[in-house]
């Protein structure tokens, strides 16, 4: 992990977005449950919006330009690689984190314990 890219993970902690704020107060209560989130770290040469160590998972939050071409590919460049190294990639839209934070906080939850069930086998 390179010096910028620490500075630049800790600049976005800084500066995050609504969606990502809302999400993260949620996610954080999680601890006494057992669920550790980190936000906005380091992993290989990205930085993912939120991950969880044990068991693995990132979760990446997307506003509307990941509905782009270029974003698209990039978006599954990443994921490909993220996955390779153990960690799932669960993609929430930011305009869900809104309308339906009961769904998102749902499927984190059954992502969460899906991952569980895998470190058992």
């Amino acid at each position: 992990m390179t010096r910028p890219m620490v500075k630049h993970a800790r600049a976005l902690r800084k500066r995050m977005t609504p969606q990502e704020v809302r999400l993260w107060n949620r996610l954080k209560t999680w601890r006494a449950d057992g669920f550790v989130f980190r936000r906005h770290t380091p992993l290989g040469r990205y930085i993912v919006d939120f991950v969880c160590f044990t068991p693995k998972l990132v979760i990446e939050l997307d506003g509307g330009q990941h509905n782009l071409d270029d974003h698209r590919a990039a978006d599954a460049i990443r994921d490909a690689w993220l996955q390779g190294e153990g960690f799932p990639v669960l993609r929430i839209w930011n305009m869900d984190v809104h309308r339906n934070m009961d769904g998102v906080l749902i499927s984190i939850r059954d992502a969460l314990e899906a991952g569980l069930r895998d470190m058992r086998r």
